[in-house]
C-alpha cells in the first residue's frame, strides 16, 4: 500500500481544511517545497499535492508553489484542484507534475476526460472522486450532484480509467477514521485501482485499510500533528517491514 503524504495548498501556503470548508483552515507550514523535502527525507515515495484556490476557482492558482515543490524532490508528485482543460493538464506537467487528478470536469465534461486519456493515457490521468453520504460532490466540495460515487466510477472505468482517488469529505480532516466500507466498495464494484483520502488519523486506521487491500492512502492532518509517523507507517505498509 502506496502512502501519499498530503500537501493542501492555499494562498501559497500549505494548510488542511475540515470537511473540505474553507473557513476552517489550519496553516501547518508557509512553505510547501520545505514540507515536501521533508516528506521525502522520512521515506515517502509520492507526494499528493492539491490546489486548493484552483480547486474553487477553476484553474490553477498556486502554480509556482507547486513548481518549488517538484523542484524540491526527487520523488513523483500527483496533483489535483482546478483541472478544467487539456492546456491545465499542460501547465502542471510542465512544472514537473507526474499525475494529475481531475475531479469536478470528469463528472461535467466527459468529453474532456476522454480527450485527457487519449492524449496523455491512464498513468497520467487519474480521477477524484469526492464523495459526500454516498453521492459525488463537485466545484471544491461545494456542490453535491445526483450521481453515486460507485455509477462514477464505472463510467470512469468505460472511459479507460485505471485509478481514482476516493475522498471521503465528511471524514476529511476529522481524524475520525476512513470510510474502508465505502472505499472497498467502490473497487469492488469498479474494478479500479483507489487510493483512499480522508479521515485517517492513526496506525490502526492505516492497518484497516491495508487488510482490506486498498493499494494506496493519502493522509495529512495526522501526519502534521505527529498521530502518525510517516517513516514508520512507509515500513510498516508499504515495504512490509516492521517499524
Amino acid at each position: 500500500m502506496i502512502l501519499y503524504p498530503a500537501i493542501d495548498m492555499k494562498d501559497g501556503q500549505c494548510v488542511r481544511l475540515q470537511q473540505g470548508r474553507f473557513d476552517k483552515v489550519t496553516v501547518y507550514e508557509s512553505d510547501p517545497a520545505k514540507m515536501a523535502r521533508k516528506w521525502e527525507s522520512l521515506g515517502a515515495s509520492w507526494v499528493h499535492v492539491v490546489d486548493l484556490d484552483g480547486a474553487l476557482k477553476g484553474k490553477g492558482v498556486n502554480t509556482e508553489a507547486l513548481r518549488a515543490v517538484t523542484q524540491a524532490v526527487s520523488i513523483p508528485v500527483q496533483t489535483g484542484g482546478g483541472i478544467r482543460s487539456l492546456d491545465h493538464i499542460e501547465e502542471k506537467l510542465a512544472a514537473g507534475v507526474r499525475r494529475v487528478i481531475i475531479g469536478t470536469a470528469a463528472v461535467k465534461d466527459p468529453a474532456f476526460l476522454k480527450a485527457a486519456l487519449a492524449e496523455y493515457g491512464p498513468e497520467r490521468i487519474v480521477v477524484g472522486i469526492d464523495a459526500k453520504d454516498g453521492m459525488v460532490a463537485l466545484e471544491g466540495w461545494e456542490e453535491v450532484s445526483g450521481t453515486r460515487s460507485a455509477d462514477l466510477g464505472r463510467a470512469m472505468k468505460d472511459l479507460g480509467v485505471t485509478t481514482v482517488v476516493y475522498t471521503d469529505i465528511s471524514r476529511d480532516g476529522m481524524l475520525c477514521g476512513p470510510n474502508v466500507q465505502a472505499t472497498s466498495a467502490l473497487m469492488r464494484e469498479t474494478g479500479l485501482t483507489v487510493i483512499a483520502s480522508g479521515g485517517v488519523s492513526s496506525m490502526d486506521d492505516l492497518a484497516s485499510l491495508y487488510e482490506a487491500g486498498i493499494p494506496g492512502v493519502i493522509t495529512g492532518k495526522a501526519l502534521y500533528e505527529g498521530r502518525i509517523q510517516l517513516e514508520k507507517a512507509i515500513l510498516r505498509f508499504e515495504k512490509g517491514e516492521s517499524a
